[in-house]
């Protein structure tokens, strides 16, 4: 879609209006039928991406947009069902799924997207209240929905699973499937400055932290090739069809202000409760690692709604290694050893997770050599 800006006009930015209206971020009477994206507009806008964990800018691309429409809609406000070929989407499907994993059935990680495991959850919660189980979730298993008390408390079931599974996986790396996420590639190069692309930077990232994977034994596998740059949504599909344990997704960052610097790192969560505990632990590793090995500025962890966070299946992860438009960050960012230092700091963060507090060492000191050490001895005492 068209990117939707300040000084923009016409039917698409009306829409916008209105939606920003029907959330309360607009006032109801102001500007009454003006299709034109003004101040008003702009900062609305910003307001929303704030609320929803996502890039604020201030401008409507199709990010944005989707999550616009998806919020017009409320649970109850109309039927919903699993469409094969175009998945219901909006925060009516989201709090359906939010509700059936309250009452105890495994709708899986709340993404907003009617899918096959929300219309079997919703099959198997009529089932049990002698609804006719046809998986459309209409008025009368909406009532049954809203009577019910929660069967679950003091925690998230699909995300304490997740936590399950990765206790149970096991402390060593091999075998374990990771998806490398290198952002940007083909013509979307990504940040450019003084010729150096973030869509380069983000390759080598990857190559460099697949190779040093690989020798642990695990599997790891790259979303992209060095020339194309598939959609966000292809991503986190061929993440959730290679039956990923984990997603890493590699960027760096760009600002106008040159004195912008330093490492985030962001997990899956919106904001009002609902987060993913073992990217929301992944990520608190990752950024501890690099910023004790690099002495870059720690920008802290941070939960998004990013579609690549929210699609995923698997704990997922999106890392922000220095901004280009920072001289001290560029300079870092050429350097190979640089970049190294940061492969190694990611695999460590990944070997902590499932280590899971034992046999630790002190963040910044586990190094490549004692991983693969560590590796081979319990391979050898298994």
């Amino acid at each position: 879609m068209q990117l939707l800006h300040r000084g923009d006009a016409g039917p698409a930015v009306s829409e916008i209006r209105s939606i920003l209206v029907t959330l309360g971020l607009l006032p109801p009477n102001g500007h009454a039928g003006s299709t034109t994206y003004d101040a008003s507009v702009e900062h609305a806008v910003r307001a929303f991406q704030q609320q929803r964990g996502l890039i604020t800018d201030g401008v409507v691309g199709p990010a944005t947009y989707r999550a616009l429409t998806d919020a017009k809609w409320r649970l109850g406000d109309r039927s919903l069902a699993y469409f094969v070929s175009r998945p219901v989407s909006g925060d009516d499907v989201f709090a359906l799924q939010e509700r059936l994993l309250e009452l105890g059935y495994d709708a899986g990680r709340p993404d907003g997207i009617f899918g096959k495991q929300t219309e079997h959850a919703l099959r198997s919660f009529q089932r049990e209240y002698a609804l006719n189980a046809d998986g459309i979730c209409g008025p009368a298993t909406l009532r049954s929905l809203k009577q019910l008390a929660p069967k679950v408390r003091g925690g998230r079931p699909v995300y304490l699973r997740e936590q399950e599974k990765v206790r149970r996986a096991g402390p060593r790396l091999r075998g374990k499937r990771i998806v490398i996420d290198p952002g940007h590639g083909g013509n979307d190069r990504g940040a450019v400055v003084n010729g150096v692309a973030e869509a380069d930077l983000a390759w080598d990232f990857a190559r460099r932290l697949e190779g040093r994977m690989v020798a642990t034994g695990m599997e790891a596998l790259i979303s992209r090739g060095p020339g194309s740059c598939p959609p966000d949504a292809d991503r986190a599909i061929f993440a959730n069809e290679a039956g990923a344990d984990l997603f890493l997704s590699l960027h760096v960052d760009s600002n106008r202000s040159p004195e912008a610097q330093g490492v985030a790192t962001f997990h899956f969560g919106t904001g009002n409760g609902t987060t993913s505990n073992v990217g929301e632990a992944l990520a608190g590793f990752l950024q501890r690692e690099i910023v004790a090995r690099t002495g870059m500025l720690d920008c802290r962890t941070h939960p998004k709604s990013w579609e690549v966070l929210r699609w995923t299946k698997m704990p997922a992860v999106r890392l922000e290694v220095g901004y280009l438009s920072n001289p001290r960050d560029h300079a870092r960012l050429l350097d190979p050893a640089f970049r190294d230092t940061v492969a190694e700091a990611v695999l460590v963060a990944v070997k902590r997770l499932y280590l899971l507090g034992k046999d630790d060492q002190p963040t910044g000191t586990f190094t490549f050599d004692d991983l693969l050490r560590y590796e081979l001895t319990r391979a050898e005492g298994a």
